[in-house]
C-alpha cells in the first residue's frame, strides 16, 4: 500500500460520537462536530452525523464548500469569524456562522440581501482565554445593532477556552455565559437558541458539575477523532484512541553514533537539538518528515523511539536492530499531528468503512 499514510476508522469515529452524544444528551447538550483537522472528509464528517451529531462546525469556508459539496444534509457551520472577503462565500455555503466584528456582520446582511436569503450568526464572547470574543460589557450594544439588521438571524452565544491560553472552562466563566445569555433575553424580549459553551475542553466541566446552566451546545473534535479530552489529552473512558493511525515506510536502517560529528551548529529549523551521546543504536529512517507530521504528536509502537528528524525524514531508534527497508511502522497521533497529517498531501487517507445508523437498524 501507499506510504505514508492516515488509516482511518470509521466506526471508530462513528462510535466516539455516538457515546459522546449520548452522554451529553443526558445534560440537555448537543454536539456540533468539528472536522477542520480533516480538511473538510465527507467521510469522517458522515462518520460524526451517522453518530448522532446535529451539525457540522469548520474554521475555513474551504472545507465547508467541501462538505457541501457532498451532499450531506446537516447544518454546517462556520466556528471561525468570517473574513471580510469572504463574506459572499460564507453566506452561499454556511449556514451559521460564529462571529465578533459588526463590520463583518453588516457585509454578511448585504450579501445575503443580494442572494435572497437568511444567514443566522452566533456571538462569541470573551471570557478569558483572550483569543476570539466579543468582550462582556460590549456585548449589549452589539447585540442591539445585530438584531436591526435585514437578512441576519441572531441565534446565540459562544465562547472559546483552552485555546489560546489555556483557561479551563469552569463554574464560573460558564457561569458568565449563561448569565449573559439570560441578560440578553430579558433585555430585547428574546429567545436564544444556541448557547455553545465551548470545545472538548468543555468535557470535564459538563461531567462534574451539578449546574450546566444555559449551555445547551459543544464543538467537538478532539474528543471524537482521538479519544481525548483537551485539557490534559487524557483518554476519555470508553472511546477509541486509536481511530487514526499513521503508518510510515522505512528507507534506511544502519547502526550509527549517536554522536554527531563535527562542529554543531542551528539544525535545519534553526535549533540546537541537545545531543546525548549514547554510543551505537540501530538508527531507521521513515519517508515522513515535519512538512507532515508534527514529530512531538506521534506516539511510535513499542520499542520505537523517536530521535528528531527534519523535513522529509523522521529518525528512530529501532532498538531490536535493523529494520529491513520497506518495513512499516505506525503511530498514534495527538490532534495537532493529526491535523498535519491529514493537511498535507503526501499523506495518504485510507477509509475502513463504518456502519451506519441505518444498517444496525436493517441488522436488529
Amino acid at each position: 500500500m501507499v506510504a505514508p499514510r492516515l488509516e482511518i476508522d470509521l466506526g471508530k469515529i462513528q462510535h466516539n460520537a455516538r457515546t459522546l452524544v449520548a452522554r451529553l444528551a443526558s445534560r440537555g447538550i448537543s454536539v456540533t462536530a468539528v472536522t477542520k483537522a480533516t480538511l473538510g472528509s465527507h467521510e469522517i464528517a458522515r462518520a460524526m452525523l451517522e453518530g448522532g451529531a446535529t451539525g457540522l462546525g469548520d474554521s475555513r469556508i474551504e472545507n465547508i464548500e467541501a462538505i457541501r459539496r457532498s451532499h450531506l444534509f446537516a447544518r454546517l457551520i462556520l466556528i471561525r469569524s468570517p473574513m471580510l472577503s469572504q463574506a459572499r462565500r460564507v453566506v452561499i455555503s454556511a449556514d451559521v456562522s460564529f462571529n465578533t466584528e459588526l463590520e463583518v456582520i453588516r457585509r454578511l446582511s448585504v450579501e445575503a440581501g443580494k442572494l435572497g436569503r437568511k444567514h443566522a450568526v452566533v456571538l462569541m464572547v470573551e471570557l478569558g482565554d483572550l483569543r476570539d470574543g466579543i468582550m462582556p460589557d460590549d456585548l449589549v450594544a452589539t447585540v442591539r445593532e445585530t438584531l436591526r439588521l435585514p437578512n441576519i438571524v441572531f441565534k446565540g452565544l459562544g465562547t472559546n477556552l483552552a485555546c489560546r491560553s489555556g483557561v479551563s472552562p469552569d463554574d464560573a466563566n460558564m457561569g458568565e455565559l449563561s448569565k449573559l445569555a439570560a441578560l440578553l433575553e430579558a433585555t430585547f424580549d428574546i429567545s436564544i437558541e444556541i448557547v455553545s459553551g465551548g470545545n472538548s475542553a468543555n468535557l470535564e466541566w459538563v461531567f462534574g458539575s451539578e449546574d450546566t446552566g444555559r449551555v445547551n451546545n459543544l464543538r467537538l473534535g478532539e474528543s471524537i477523532l482521538v479519544g481525548r479530552e483537551a485539557l490534559n489529552r487524557k483518554a476519555i473512558h470508553g472511546l477509541h484512541t486509536d481511530a487514526i493511525t499513521l503508518v510510515a515506510e522505512v528507507i534506511e536502517s544502519k547502526f550509527k553514533p549517536t554522536q554527531p560529528t563535527g562542529e554543531l551548529a542551528q539544525n535545519a529549523f534553526g535549533e540546537r537539538p541537545d545531543v546525548v551521546d549514547r554510543g551505537t543504536i540501530a538508527q531507521t529512517i521513515l519517508a515522513v518528515g515535519v512538512q507532515d507530521i508534527e514529530m512531538c504528536g506521534l506516539q511510535p509502537s513499542k520499542g520505537i523511539e523517536i530521535l528528531g528528524g527534519s523535513s522529509d525524514h523522521l529518525v528512530v531508534a529501532s532498538g531490536v536492530g535493523r529494520v529491513a527497508v520497506g518495513t512499516e511502522m505506525t503511530f498514534q497521533l495527538n490532534y495537532s499531528a493529526l491535523l498535519r497529517a491529514m493537511t498535507s498531501p503526501f499523506v495518504t487517507k485510507s477509509y475502513k468503512s463504518a456502519l451506519r445508523v441505518s444498517d444496525l437498524r436493517k441488522i436488529a
